[in-house]
């Protein structure tokens, strides 16, 4: 650590703190994720050891933070502290909206349309190395100073092309949560992530959360007031899950209806995205090639050499 010099405190999580850091070898700004190791018996958290891994299997990718460095040392108190060195950047995706248009009010639809896919390109590549996120939301999207979203905080992904059987459905926060989950499934996959990045589509351009409850059931019921209430001819597995119920009747509102800031195109991105039976909610490569992209698809360019291209967005230098 005698490499890092610490400048203040960005945040706090189950595990430890976030600090923002200076490497004075080189004056480079960066994140340092403290993890405390409590009991060395029992090593370092799951979840820590899941980021690590996950992190540098996906490390080609321009929308994924980037881990430099991961430190062993003690605290204080001689407590074994383990560290995760990360690129720094400015502003998780919920600050950044609130500090760019002040609480409430949402992005422009073109701003929104490069996050939104920008974040899709992240999660493609995520999906196609065989890694859920599960815990998309805005806090962790990091935007860059040049204003490249990124995700972060991968604490809760978890691979899916290992069969470990069933996972926990306690995972991504309540507003962003897919609706298999909320109703008990444990056989979910990738379009959970899907059902994620739509919510955060439609509160990027609104500046609101599209279904806030307070609880599951709650969460529920603000989903299907909007999108209808499913059914087995909309959803034929739904009622084997094991927290439904006979919930009231509703029918699907049109999103254009409620979220006219999208236009037609973002409107049925979004429908897709937002579909009630995960078999066939849009992929993430297939949302790519959505016509609502078409007029942006061309400002980014393939710049990387490997054999996997990610397209940056071009940077007019005039």
């Amino acid at each position: 650590m005698e490499n890092y010099k610490r400048t203040e405190v960005l945040g706090e999580g189950t595990y430890g703190k976030v600090y923002k850091a200076q490497d004075i070898r080189t004056n480079e700004i960066v994140a340092l994720k403290k993890t405390l190791l409590v009991n060395e018996d029992e090593g370092v958290p799951a979840t820590t050891l899941r980021e690590v891994s996950i992190l540098r299997a996906l490390s080609e990718c321009p929308y994924i933070v980037k881990l430099s460095d991961v430190l062993h040392t003690a605290s204080r108190n001689g407590k074994p502290v383990l560290y995760l060195v990360f690129e720094y950047l400015e502003h998780d995706l919920k600050h950044y909206m609130i500090s760019k248009k002040g609480r409430g009010t949402g992005l422009d639809k073109n701003q929104a349309m490069h996050f939104a896919y920008q974040i899709l390109l992240g999660i493609e590549h995520c999906h196609s190395h065989g890694v859920m996120h599960r815990d998309l939301k805005p806090q962790n999207l990091l935007v860059s100073k040049d204003e490249i979203i990124k995700l972060a905080d991968f604490g809760l992904g978890r691979s899916f092309s290992i069969p470990i059987g069933k996972y926990t459905h306690e995972v991504v926060t309540l507003w962003y949560r897919a609706p298999e989950i909320l109703l008990g499934s444990k056989c979910y996959s990738t379009p959970i992530d899907i059902w994620s990045i739509g919510c955060i589509l439609a509160e990027m351009v609104t500046g609101r959360p599209l279904f806030c409850g307070e609880s599951e059931i709650e969460q529920l019921l603000a989903i299907f007031r909007i999108m209808g209430t499913p059914s087995n001819e909309t959803w034929p597995t739904v009622e084997t899950l094991r927290d439904w119920h006979d919930f009231p009747q509703w029918k699907p509102t049109e999103l254009y209806k409620i979220i006219p800031q999208l236009g037609k195109d973002g409107c049925d991105l979004l429908t897709q995205m937002l579909c009630l039976d995960p078999s066939k909610r849009i992929t993430a490569s297939d949302a790519l090639q959505h016509p609502f992209f078409d007029e942006i698809r061309s400002e980014y360019v393939n710049n990387f050499t490997n054999k996997e291209n990610f397209p940056l967005p071009v940077v007019n230098k005039n």
